[in-house]
């Protein structure tokens, strides 16, 4: 029999998607499953979006350009510059989702067995994009005591090597909702000027942030022409997910030269999608205002419910719509499972998804679970209802 490839065995499970065949058959067998475990938002796709494709006369559905179409970068590059990021059209690569975005500049800018430090936790499939890239991650650890803060610049310069190529942030985080200060911003900007290496900054969080704080892109900052690379998507944005349209931005023509070669390889990004995202960018401020008071709200009430729950650790997120909680638990993805199995509230039970599989560290998260709040108020309560009753009945 032929054999898979040593990368192909090498490919991590998504730690949002491995237990879904539990939470299937536990829906087969009657039990309501509550789904905190993935970023799928249930707010309304903004309507103009979807006119935009519903009301098109297009005769012939044709390959956009690599790029992207001009249209709508022209009207991309038009929103960056109402947020303060200085960009023009020709900055900006379309993708097919933020993910291929990513994968773009790893092949952009890495080769094989070139190295990416990260700060941990990260969003999972950073570990996917950088094996199916050959790139090796090399973790610095925030820890849930601090809120997952930044780690000292002292610890990411510490693991800078002569193959190191890049820092990669998320900012909002995924999975911890963290926002970083503009001063932790500053130093990782001063850090990549100092050793002539890459910052990447997945941007795509950038409007859900709270408590008045604001979000501070990397392509803002004075002097990073060469060295940053920002990543953004529509999916969370606009509650597309399912378009599939994300893009890379970045002052560098280098390095727009280069990620335009691989979008070339594989044509154009969807032409529809296209259409339904550049109508998005038409969605009033009000949309946003509604959207982020609701997830607000959401948010503090289910950190509040969570500190409810004895031994339960949690982080307060400052943007996009994730915490990370730690549990009483040894292992939490056997809790995880054994909650879609073999338990049950009122016939009902919740899917989270363990924080261990957002770690590069194999020692890390154990304990810990990602919780998206994209559920409504009532839904998040009775879940988190759930998750206290199973913890005081759950043993390892």
């Amino acid at each position: 029999m032929p054999k898979i490839s040593a990368k192909g065995n090498a490919m991590p499970q998504s730690p949002i998607r491995k237990l879904v065949p539990f939470a299937e058959a536990a829906k087969k067998t009657g039990k309501k499953v509550y789904h905190l475990n993935i970023g799928q938002p249930d707010i309304p796709t903004p309507q103009l979006a979807l006119d935009a494709v519903k009301n098109n006369d297009i005769k012939v559905l044709a390959y956009s350009r690599s790029e992207g179409s001009e249209t709508y970068r022209e009207k991309l590059a038009a929103y960056y510059n109402q947020h303060q990021i200085p960009v023009q059209a020709s900055d900006i690569v379309v993708s097919t989702g933020g993910s291929e975005a990513l994968l773009f500049a790893m092949g952009s800018i890495a080769d094989p067995g070139d190295e990416i430090i990260i700060p941990e936790p990260f969003y999972a499939n950073y570990n996917g994009f950088s094996t199916a890239s050959g790139v090796k991650v090399v973790p610095v650890v925030s820890k849930i005591e601090n809120n997952f803060a930044l780690p000292p610049i002292a610890e990411f310069e510490s693991l800078i090597s002569d193959k190191t190529k890049a820092i990669l942030i998320c900012n909002p985080g995924n999975p911890t909702g963290y926002l970083y200060t503009k001063k932790e911003i500053e130093q990782l900007c001063n850090l990549a000027k100092k050793h002539n290496i890459f910052l990447v900054a997945d941007e795509v969080y950038r409007e859900f942030t709270y408590d008045g704080v604001k979000h501070h892109s990397i392509l803002s900052e004075v002097g990073m022409e060469d060295y940053a690379i920002v990543i953004d998507s529509v999916s969370k944005r606009y509650s597309m997910c399912g378009a599939r349209v994300g893009c890379l931005v970045s002052k560098n023509k280098e390095v727009i030269d280069t990620v335009l070669k691989f979008a070339q390889a594989r044509l154009s990004p969807p032409t529809y999608a296209q259409l339904a995202s550049e109508a998005a960018l038409d969605t009033p401020q009000s949309y946003f205002e509604e959207v982020i008071e609701e997830y607000n709200d959401r948010r503090l009430t289910l950190i509040n419910a969570l500190k409810e729950i004895p031994n339960i650790e949690v982080a307060e997120p400052k943007g996009a719509f994730y915490c990370i909680a730690a549990l009483p638990v040894k292992n939490a993805e056997n809790f995880a499972q054994w909650l879609l199995e073999s338990f049950s509230f009122n016939n009902e039970t919740v899917m989270v998804a363990p924080a261990a599989g957002f770690y590069a560290s194999s020692d890390m998260g154990k304990n810990q679970i990602r919780i998206a709040y994209v559920l409504n108020k009532e839904d998040l309560l009775k879940a988190v209802q759930i998750i206290k009753q199973a913890l005081a009945t759950y043993t390892d």
